[in-house]
């Protein structure tokens, strides 16, 4: 028997590829971890593009069994958190535009039956009525931009990828990424004026 078979792991590069190959040779736990690691992120973008927990947790789980079953043709080209990114955001996109509309707002709009509040001690309850409506007014500036803004702007803004890991998530140039940034940064400082 070959090294490879005995120690799927032995042969790779980076500790992403080394989950990737445990996880084909039928390591449950790689994707235990992958897991682990990645679905707060994956369950975050999909509550800031879907504006629902119940269909970001929905969103999640099923960008978990795409990732499941197409684990095996990661190649290490990119890195792993940027590879489960773009699988969710083109999940949600496919999601989404089926039924036609894209985002909604961060706070708004939430289910119901999701409404758990967290008190936050260090505020009150002026200062967290506050929070909320701006909460609200940028979740709805948000959904005035063009998707190719919002997707750029959400990505650094939020969920604090890199200009680098954005581009490779929304396989365009960084010139690109700074360029949807700004437009869109600008654009959501506007219409945040116009609307105060």
């Amino acid at each position: 028997m070959n090294a490879a078979a005995e120690n799927p792991a032995a042969f790779s590069s980076t500790p992403d590829l080394d989950l990737a190959v445990r996880h084909r040779y039928g390591d449950a736990a790689a994707f235990d971890e992958i897991y682990r690691q990645f679905a707060p992120m994956v369950y975050n973008l999909a509550l800031r593009m879907a504006g629902s927990e119940v269909k970001a947790e929905d969103y999640t789980q099923e960008v978990f069994l795409r990732i499941h079953r197409h684990l095996g043709r990661f190649s290490g080209r990119s890195s792993l958190k940027t590879w489960i990114y773009r699988v969710a955001l083109n999940h949600c996109r496919s999601r989404l535009s089926r039924r036609r509309y894209f985002f909604q707002p961060l706070a708004e709009e939430q289910d119901d039956a999701a409404g758990v509040q967290l008190v936050d001690g260090g505020r009150d309850p002026e200062n967290l009525a506050l929070a909320r409506d701006a909460e609200r007014q940028v979740g709805h500036a948000l959904r005035e931009l063009k998707p190719v803004f919002r997707e750029a702007v959400i990505l650094r803004d939020l969920e604090g990828l890199t200009y680098e890991e954005i581009a490779e998530v929304l396989k365009v140039r960084i010139g690109t990424v700074r360029s949807r940034i700004a437009r869109g940064r600008e654009q959501l400082r506007l219409t945040l004026e116009s609307s105060s």
